[in-house]
């Protein structure tokens, strides 16, 4: 499997969206070049859409990056009864997004369900979206988790727990903190994937994340993508950023 850097496009609208992915129609070796002439990945990154973007544009903005021909990971985390997930997952599943995913949270049928809804949704696609589940976000703690949640248990355990769960609903793996990843995989096996949200470039602040990690350091530890979104999309110079991300997490 290969590994892939993506973008947190954490931004409030598609035209702030596109203006910052036009940024991406040159590279740093050729500022001439066209897409054309050099790796169309460069061009055209793998970008995660949230829930602050897809609420205020809904699955056109889905639309415009496919056809501008970028990789799509909708971060929705669903988290609902069975039957709800199953019918949202449905229509997720046609819009032909790369990735999707759930919280682990929710529970092996809640998974499963989502999984039956989201190949149903997708079944015209020669190529089926990853679906995966969240186990504990990056901006929790074990000391949180304690005391907000109830959960008195560790937290790479209960991570460990959450992903086991995950596989065994059928999902392709799970998002977690970089700081975890090793040891999914060794529970899970190498083909299960992780994704990584809290990456962070050296020297950059972590802001609400707890558990970060800079790409190098979640290249070690075994991740197979990570998502970075303020030490790209707020750097001074975007593409030298990501340029940076890649050359360290893939290179």
């Amino acid at each position: 499997m290969g590994k892939d850097v993506i973008i947190a496009c954490d931004f409030s609208s598609a035209d702030e969206t596109i203006r910052f992915l036009d940024k991406f129609n040159r590279i740093k070796s050729d500022p001439q070049a066209s897409c054309d002439s050099v790796n169309f990945a460069a061009c055209r990154p793998f970008v995660k859409i949230g829930m602050e973007l897809f609420y205020a544009e809904g699955p056109s903005i889905i639309k415009k990056l496919k056809d501008r021909g970028h990789k799509v990971f909708l971060d929705l985390k669903l988290h609902d009864i069975p039957n709800t997930v199953k019918k949202s997952m449905e229509v997720l599943g046609a819009y032909g997004v790369d990735i999707v995913n759930v919280h682990a949270g929710g529970t092996i049928p809640m998974m499963e369900a989502a999984y039956e809804g989201l190949m149903n949704g997708a079944a015209r696609y020669a190529e089926k979206p990853l679906l995966i589940a969240v186990t504990q976000l990056t901006s929790t703690d074990e000391a949180t988790m304690q005391r907000d949640l109830l959960i008195d248990r560790p937290l790479t355990e209960v991570v460990e727990q959450y992903a086991l769960n995950t596989k065994k609903a059928g999902l392709s793996g799970v998002v977690c903190s970089a700081h975890e990843a090793a040891r999914i995989h060794e529970v899970c096996g190498d083909d299960f994937i992780t994704v990584t949200p809290g990456i962070r470039l050296a020297g950059d602040a972590a802001s609400d994340q707890k558990r970060v990690m800079t790409p190098a350091d979640a290249k070690a530890a075994g991740s197979d993508y990570i998502v970075v979104g303020r030490s790209i999309t707020a750097a001074e110079k975007p593409l030298l950023a990501y340029e940076k991300c890649c050359e360290d997490f893939i290179g």
